[in-house]
């Protein structure tokens, strides 16, 4: 048996395939549809994935402001964070959310779904969230992608 011809290929960032696609939200549940978006993000939709690299697609997501949650969770879901000083624990709703942009709540879904380290936050960089259904991307030729 010859070892040469079982060598495994390990992509790197010169050898990674990476495409732009866009995926349209509108009517999505918010959860499924970050879920697809981070498995896109980080690449494990493709054969030569790797773990440590950067390796997965360039993301735009168009019409945030149609997505959806399902249940009470618009007003029983609450965003938890922390100033850092004494008593600066604050919450907020998935509606006081979207009431300041509807890009914020794509943008924390999928963050969650992410690596905590280094390469996650590279990652995120991949991830373009629009409102409505137009984006600045023409120039990368993304191809539509249907959940």
């Amino acid at each position: 048996m010859d070892s040469i011809s079982y060598k495994t290929a390990i992509t790197n960032n010169a050898t990674a395939d990476k495409q732009w696609v866009v995926v349209d939200a509108e009517g999505k549940v918010l959860g499924r549809l970050a879920s697809e978006v981070a498995k896109m993000i980080r690449g494990k939709h493709k054969p030569g994935y790797t773990p440590n690299v950067d390796c997965g697609d360039n993301v735009i997501v168009v019409n945030s402001d149609k997505v959806k949650l399902t249940g009470k969770k618009w007003t029983d879901k609450q965003y938890v964070s922390h100033t850092g000083f004494p008593g600066g624990q604050r919450t907020q709703t998935p509606n006081e959310v979207k009431a300041k942009s509807s890009t914020i709540l794509v943008e924390r879904a999928v963050r969650g779904m992410l690596p905590k380290n280094r390469l996650g936050r590279a990652l995120f960089n991949n991830l373009f969230v629009y409102e409505g259904a137009e984006h600045k991307h023409e120039a990368q030729t993304p191809k539509e992608i249907k959940l």
